[in-house]
């Protein structure tokens, strides 16, 4: 029987599927894993049964990772389950971008009382409010992972010309990539081509600050920044400076600064992308079927802080899962100490992530407890699991 811990409100679509085996609640003491949204882990005691952690969401800032990983404690996001909705939300923000909506609706609300004149101050009224369309416009997509692709995607099916700029582009998302999409080489050629700009990367030491006073100027007059990613990548100071000298025509974002609320051009949202019934429910899904496939498999998708790694099981033999620094001779020292204590290795596979590795020996033999002691003694390992 697995224990496992919910440390916020999980949808029960994704929860229902932990089954029999598993004992799921708020209270559960001693868990073998937790289910988690947003509430913080840092402070937290993480006990010696603990193997895993899945956070039900992309973003891991609300659980140690690092000390997670020196406890041997692999750490699962759901990258990809909200990726829909955010996409949505996006395609929104071009429209309020380029129609003014959202000031034409609040301009609506003030003619109330006017009785029947309401109608003839409409028609008056209504050219202030004026836009472009976004069909034959160029946006550029910065970042083309989960949700970048889906908006790459949509955008030219709106009859958009689409440049997509990643230099770290997967092959796994390369195959869901529209052909119609304009492979970009770098940056400045987005900037120089592009209508609208959407940001769709993570907030790293080299993409903070992203866009910035210069970076704007070699974009073109009156463009259309989008930004669902990170509040970050935007320097606030130079955008603004941007939207009032009319280099920017409008800015959407749902990370705005206090010195954004209520300027002209700027759109400004809740961050609501992951804020729809059906996105809960897929991350609850995949946070659940990622930790269950661990504590019974020992396979590994979507960790942040191990390798993915995922082995058809081996009839009639055990599964050792062994988490250990990534130091040279390591498997070496794993085949010799199986052998010394009788146990043939059937099958394997490791893989390393930066300073850490994580493998998987599927043995037959006598896998006697002195053995195990063995292999969990030996200097590299960090943590060893048998499934029987």
């Amino acid at each position: 029987m697995y224990k496992i811990l919910c440390l916020n409100k999980i949808s029960p679509v994704g929860t229902k599927r932990l089954g029999e085996a598993y004992t799921f609640s708020p209270e559960v003491e001693n868990p073998d894993g937790i289910l988690v949204r947003s509430a913080a882990m840092h402070d937290m005691e993480l006990g010696e049964n603990l193997l895993a952690i899945a956070r039900a969401g992309a973003g891991v800032n609300n659980i140690p990772v690092d000390k997670c990983l020196e406890k041997g404690i692999v750490v699962f996001n759901t990258p990809g389950a909200n990726a829909n909705a955010v996409k949505e939300l996006v395609l929104c923000a071009l429209l309020l971008t380029s129609r003014r909506i959202a000031p034409a609706m609040d301009w609506v609300k003030t003619l109330k009382g006017q009785g029947d004149q309401v109608e003839k101050l409409i028609e008056k009224g209504k050219s202030q409010f004026a836009g472009p369309e976004i069909q034959g416009k160029a946006l550029g997509v910065v970042g083309l992972g989960a949700i970048g692709i889906l908006v790459a995607n949509a955008a030219s099916q709106l009859g958009m010309e689409v440049y997509g700029y990643d230099p770290y582009l997967s092959v796994e998302h390369a195959w869901h990539l529209s052909s119609a999409v304009h492979r970009s080489l770098s940056l400045d050629e987005i900037y120089a081509k592009c209508d609208y700009i959407t940001l769709h990367l993570p907030q790293t030491k080299d993409t903070k600050g992203m866009v910035n006073g210069d970076s704007i100027q070699k974009m073109k007059d009156g463009v259309r920044i989008l930004n669902f990613a990170r509040g970050a990548l935007v320097d606030s100071p130079a955008l603004l400076e941007a939207l009032e000298k009319g280099k920017v025509a409008a800015y959407a974002t749902d990370f705005p600064t206090d010195s954004m609320l209520g300027t002209e051009g700027i759109v400004a949202l809740p961050h609501l992308g992951a804020s729809t019934p059906e996105s809960e429910d897929n991350c609850a899904v995949m946070a659940v079927d990622q930790i269950k496939d661990y504590l019974e498999n020992g396979n590994i998708l979507n960790s942040v802080n191990l390798p993915s790694i995922s082995m058809a099981r081996e009839a009639g033999t055990k599964r050792i899962c062994i988490i250990h620094k990534n130091v040279p001779n390591t498997i070496a020292l794993f085949a010799s100490t199986c052998g010394e204590a009788g146990i043939n290795i059937e099958n394997m596979q490791s893989k390393s992530k930066g300073e850490y590795a994580y493998t998987i020996l599927d043995v037959s033999g006598d896998l006697s407890p002195a053995a195990v002691d063995a292999l969990r003694a030996l200097e590299p390992i960090v943590k060893v699991r048998v499934i029987q």
